[in-house]
């Protein structure tokens, strides 16, 4: 069972609760169940635990996300952004091997930053406009950013809505590409996190456990998705996952 036999009832039914939340989150807006998934697992295991559970439930929620409208349309993506995918895999792969060399408070410091200035961001409404002669640059530093992040915290939607998002990707299109985007480096970060140890035989049966409330919840998600104006509940998950940052950041610099 490996960790499984060292956590109490209570931190896994407390880590059912978070990524049943992630799930739903996932299901009725397309993304954000890494980031609920590390901001509130942090918060009753260890960093580099809640890192490993969280990597089935992303390979699987969004391998299932990019193939929604067939192999075609997701071979179509991955064409088109293939910058992207190649600097962010190169990235993940390399920031990776960093994650059991970094203190856990600074863990916790890379994870909440990029998540707080992600939210209110888009809670102020402010979109970047870029440039349509340099998206092979912008492309490729965003995608290297994103990969980066990803690889420290298993978190890469930030920089990847907003990039889409800066490029006005149609919302069809932008749902199928982000699980592309990320179907492609949660694989990747399997990989990675397999070589740095993070992702090992003693936590890969929690990990396959969250599957259970990860899938259930992207079910009711998808439920609600047809039922409510995702333009509201997007904002009221962001208010929570600013929440979540920060209290993330004050673990970081509290210790």
């Amino acid at each position: 069972m490996g960790i499984l036999a060292e956590l109490s009832m209570v931190t896994l039914l407390l880590a059912f609760a978070i990524t049943l939340f992630a799930g739903f989150v996932k299901g009725a807006v397309g993304f954000a169940m890494p980031l609920i998934m590390i901001s509130g697992l942090a918060t009753v295991m260890p960093a580099e635990m809640a890192l490993a559970a969280l990597i089935l439930p992303t390979v699987l929620t969004n391998v299932q996300q990019a193939l929604r409208q067939g192999p075609a349309a997701a071979l179509a993506a991955v064409s088109k952004f293939r910058v992207f995918l190649v600097a962010m895999i190169i990235f993940l792969a390399l920031s990776a091997q960093l994650v059991t060399q970094l203190p856990q408070s600074t863990l916790f410091i890379v994870i909440g930053g990029p998540i707080v200035a992600f939210c209110l961001m888009q809670l102020s409404g402010w979109k970047p406009v870029l440039k349509p002669e340099h998206r092979l640059r912008d492309e490729g530093l965003i995608g290297a950013f994103a990969g980066f992040v990803g690889g420290l915290s298993g978190v890469w939607g930030p920089p990847t809505v907003a990039y889409l998002t800066a490029i006005e990707t149609p919302k069809t299109e932008q749902m199928r590409v982000q699980g592309v985007i990320y179907g492609a480096g949660a694989i990747a970060l399997v990989m990675a996190h397999m070589k740095s140890g993070v992702f090992n035989a003693q936590t890969a049966p929690l990990s396959a456990l969250m599957l259970v409330p990860a899938l259930a919840g992207m079910v009711v998600g998808n439920w609600f998705h047809d039922r409510m104006p995702q333009k509201t509940f997007k904002r009221a998950t962001l208010m929570v996952l600013t929440v979540a940052g920060l209290n993330l950041i004050r673990k970081g610099l509290m210790g």
